[in-house]
């Protein structure tokens, strides 16, 4: 064992030599094109053949050597890394090795030509160039093949992740070829699964191809494996999810590899190798949007976006600025995200102006200043406070930012003249429990009644709609950075109830529903968006503890703490007795709540800014049960105003 680690160490040292330089191989290179070439003489003298040549052996020889110089230098057959070496770089030695012989043949000719006799014989050649070919590839090979033997014993080896490939076209070889190849390297390639056979003995790149024929987990596990990296681009979500959580069963770690990344590139493919991610496993078709409809409102338009430094707001600003509007005004009263994210668009392409404002929605001056200057054709209204549990325990700022601030925004859209204002709501808003989802439900309330009002006015000039989802993973302050967090310290996780369930969107999904949505409404719409499944919470934190490449309540102890204020064992996305109306989106409904009298809530929210401006807490919080009757709290102090 002593010996086996010190012939570790010592090849370790060799493995750490990324490459050779170049005028070493082209010297090797020349000294086997000699070797070759004396090989080739004694042979044939050997067997008695003998030739007189017009010069002698050393002029013979060194013209031998020239010809190979040159076209070793115009084909640059040493410049690649030869560890590296392919059946291209095979290739190209048997082409340089015909073109040095057909030039030497050639060559003989014309001596012939001029004199009786020749400067090679042709047999004599053919045999040189043969040799020299098969050692240059020879010397390759074998330092290829010692490259691989030192890495596969040096002490790094170790720390290799052994992993399987799902799929076995070219897609799955190059990914394998990425991986075999990558410096310093983190997986071991154990075997290819073929997706479309059942049994299969075949091999490749020296490792097995094994058919479906049993679960996936097992099938890893038979190869020796603890991964699993998924390559084969015609699986449909269903199956995807099916394989990953076979494979999360068994602590199997899951890797995927983006779609666009180009498998030519093997440094890409590499460094482009993923874990699967909790986004990877919504129970959801992908979401297809209408970007031509989209483009056709946006583009070369001045538009706004309240809250543009939030996870909501600033992927709100980067879909839109995909579409290359006029001016792109980004509000926010949070001053390094919103620096931050003017720094990044900085660097993208496209051709809007990109216009950074501090502000704060509940100071209507300083938003009409914005106005006045800019007339904005669009407005996406992003900006509100979302925490449940804060806004329980100031009731008065979720009134300032998510009703008072709503309402300045769409009252000013309203008086310069915007074309369209797309507010941004939640499904905490129906049949609300909580302070924050009654503010969001009044801030619907106002904006769908004042479309009402211009409608029964014929007034068209803006077109307000409201569009209302759930959860967004990776958002602040979501459950996904919190568990993910609390995993990198060891745990435990925390959720409130075993039994809570949620739905779930990406923030990109998200944005681009309200992009479109956006788009299609004519005014008064509550849009609501196909969640898809809901999701368990506590299988949630368990996947993502899987998906860590740990145990749950082994290495991470998942921990109930009992729900918090205003919390609901579940969300609703309708208000009872409310029904949807299909748009030509199937995954964008129109919600049909009962319409409220503009006048009427116009003159609550006015009381309810008095209220809370007096911090009445009580005073306020019994207002908005009053504006909303289905408002029922839960777990809260304001349960006795019910």
């Amino acid at each position: 064992m002593a010996l086996l680690n010190k012939f570790r160490n010592n090849i370790s040292v060799l493995k750490r030599i990324q490459f050779l330089p170049r005028w070493i191989i082209f010297s090797i290179d020349i000294t086997i094109v000699i070797f070759s070439a004396i090989i080739a003489y004694f042979i044939l003298k050997g067997v008695g053949v003998t030739f007189q040549s017009i010069v002698s052996l050393p002029v013979a020889l060194a013209i031998f050597v020239f010809v190979h110089i040159v076209y070793f230098w115009i084909f640059r057959t040493f410049t690649g890394i030869v560890r590296h070496t392919t059946l291209n770089d095979a290739a190209k030695l048997c082409f340089v090795e015909a073109l040095c012989f057909i030039t030497l043949y050639f060559l003989n000719l014309l001596v012939t030509f001029f004199y009786t006799e020749r400067l090679f014989l042709n047999t004599r050649l053919l045999i040189s160039t043969a040799l020299a070919f098969g050692f240059l590839l020879l010397f390759r090979l074998l330092i290829k093949i010692t490259f691989d033997f030192f890495t596969e014993y040096s002490n790094d080896s170790n720390n290799y992740t052994n992993t399987v490939i799902y799929g076995n076209d070219e897609r799955a070889i190059a990914i394998a070829n990425a991986i075999i190849a990558e410096v310093p390297r983190k997986y071991k390639l154990k075997g290819f699964i073929n997706p479309t056979a059942i049994n299969s003995h075949n091999r490749i790149l020296n490792v097995p191809i094994i058919g479906k024929s049993r679960k996936i987990s097992i099938l890893v596990r038979a190869l020796g494996a603890n991964s699993l990296i998924i390559a084969d681009q015609s699986l449909t979500k269903d199956e995807k999810i099916e394989i990953i959580e076979d494979c999360l069963q068994y602590n199997i770690k899951v890797f995927n590899l983006p779609t666009i990344t180009n498998i030519n590139d093997q440094k890409k493919v590499a460094s482009n190798i993923r874990k699967i991610r909790i986004e990877d496993l919504l129970e959801r078709k992908p979401i297809k949007i209408n970007n031509t409809e989209i483009s056709d409102q946006i583009k070369d338009k001045v538009v706004l976006v309240s809250g543009a430094a939030g996870s909501i707001g600033s992927e709100i600003v980067w879909q839109v600025a995909a579409f290359n509007p006029k001016k792109l005004i980004l509000l926010d009263q949070a001053e390094t995200p919103l620096h931050q994210i003017s720094l990044e668009l900085g660097k993208c392409n496209t051709t809007a102006e990109v216009i950074c404002i501090i502000a704060d929605v509940r100071n209507y001056d300083s938003l009409q200043k914005v106005f006045n200057d800019f007339c904005p054709d669009i407005v996406y209204h992003a900006a509100a406070y979302k925490h449940v549990p804060l806004m329980e325990l100031n009731p008065q700022q979720a009134i300032f930012t998510n009703v008072i601030g709503s309402k300045n925004m769409a009252d000013l859209a309203l008086k310069y003249k915007a074309k369209r204002f797309v507010m941004v709501s939640t499904d905490k808003a129906v049949n609300p429990s909580n302070v924050m989802g009654a503010s969001k439900r009044i801030a619907e309330k106002y904006v769908q009644s004042l479309a009402q009002k211009l409608k029964k006015e014929n007034n068209n000039t803006t077109k307000y709609i409201t569009t209302r989802f759930g959860n967004v993973l990776g958002s602040n302050g979501s459950v996904v950075p919190l568990f993910t967090k609390q995993i990198e310290n060891g745990g435990p996780i925390t959720i409130t109830h075993p039994d809570i369930i949620r739905y779930f969107m990406t923030i990109p999904e998200a944005c681009q529903l309200v992009l479109e949505a956006g788009s299609m409404g004519n005014g008064g719409e509550i849009y609501i968006f196909d969640m898809g499944k809901p999701v368990k919470i506590i299988d949630l934190a368990t996947k993502m503890i899987k998906l860590a490449g740990l145990e749950p309540h082994k290495d991470i102890e998942i921990k109930v703490v009992g729900l918090r204020p205003g919390e609901k064992l579940y969300e609703e996305l309708l208000n009872d007795g409310s029904t949807t109306l299909p748009t030509h989106h199937e995954k964008i409904m129109i919600a049909q709540d009962v319409n409220e009298d503009f006048d009427f809530i116009s003159s609550e929210i006015d009381e309810l800014r008095n209220l809370a401006q007096n911090y009445m807490i009580l005073d306020t919080v019994a207002t908005m049960k009053k504006i909303v009757p289905e408002f029922k709290s839960l777990n809260s102090i304001f349960e006795k105003l019910d």
